[in-house]
């Protein structure tokens, strides 16, 4: 059995972040860099619930591409930062020991979010593929390219070459995968109800409107209606 056929889990995956910093993301127009954001953090706080090894590396910080996205250090602010000189990641040696040392305990399943698509994630993709035997897992709505065609056809390029396409909340409901496992099913729904736009206002409906249930934030009195005389 191909082992692309086996699902994402808490157990075979480790993560890379790639030169998600703002002048990266200056160039990106492939998708709302508001959103991009958004999704890069759901992913990072994803990882973290399902203690999934998570790798950052940059490129040119201090004279080009700035700090990472605070947001994505807060919410590992233990991480080491990788930082090299090549667009490519497996170029630099502290990346490919960092993977390698997780593909050691069984994951190489590796879930990749950078920027630019074309660029860093394309050229890191098929290095990375051709020197190991590990899996790449790109996800689409956690990178970005300078253009809708430049992230296609890169997306696309690599699909060809073998690597699997995912967004963000796939790769969080694929590590989630029964809601009975009870010991992440509150961690993961907040996090669906902060990053997952409508779904999450679909579970705050459906905990008020449909079981009863409380607000999950207190707030002033409703008052009213009072129709104008």
């Amino acid at each position: 059995m191909s082992s692309k056929l086996q699902v994402l889990t808490p157990q075979n995956s480790q993560i890379i972040f790639i030169d998600q910093q703002p002048q990266m993301a200056f160039g990106v127009q492939s998708i709302d860099r508001q959103v991009l954001k958004n999704n890069v953090v759901g992913l990072a706080k994803a990882a973290r619930i399902f203690n999934i090894p998570t790798t950052i590396t940059t490129v040119e910080t201090d004279s080009f591409s700035g700090n990472t996205f605070p947001e994505l250090l807060a919410v590992v602010p233990d991480n080491d930062i990788l930082e090299r000189t090549s667009m490519n990641s497996w170029d630099d040696q502290n990346v490919r020991d960092a993977l390698a040392k997780n593909a050691a305990d069984g994951r190489k399943k590796i879930v990749v979010a950078g920027l630019w698509t074309e660029v860093c994630n394309t050229t890191f993709a098929l290095s990375c593929m051709n020197d190991t035997d590990y899996e790449i897992y790109m996800v689409a709505d956690a990178s970005g390219g300078t253009s809708l065609e430049a992230h296609k056809f890169a997306m696309d390029r690599m699909v060809q070459a073998g690597v699997v396409p995912v967004t963000w909340q796939q790769v969080l409901l694929e590590w989630q995968r029964d809601w009975a496992r009870k010991e992440t099913y509150d961690a993961v729904t907040s996090l669906v109800k902060e990053h997952s736009g409508a779904y999450g206002m679909g579970i705050d409906y459906a905990v008020t409107h449909v079981h009863g249930g409380a607000e999950r934030v207190r707030h002033g009195k409703r008052i009213g209606p009072n129709p104008a005389k």
